[in-house]
């Protein structure tokens, strides 16, 4: 793993999707979800919305990165808001 250059912010992003995961299996395990319809165009269910969460914030870092002399950390947290307002009522 010497190849890859394991910085702090790395660690930390890694470790929270992971979190995150577990977090999520335990809450499935202990209250199974629903379908439901919500802004999407589509029934989800909570993992879906985890899903599709994960990959438009990995999006939304890609533009800010690629395309805007933004810091990162403005795209962790139009991530992180996009994310609540997602899981609650897409």
């Amino acid at each position: 793993m010497e190849w890859m250059v394991w910085t702090t912010p790395t660690t930390v992003f890694f470790a929270v999707i992971a979190a995150m995961l577990v977090g999520m299996t335990a809450w499935e395990v202990a209250s199974p979800t629903v379908e439901r319809k919500g802004f999407l165009p589509i029934a989800t269910t909570r993992g879906d919305r985890l899903f599709i969460g994960l990959l438009t914030a990995a999006y939304i870092h890609l533009l800010v990165v690629g395309f805007t002399p933004l810091s990162i950390w403005l795209a962790l947290g139009a991530s992180v808001i996009w994310l609540l307002i997602l899981m609650r009522w897409g």
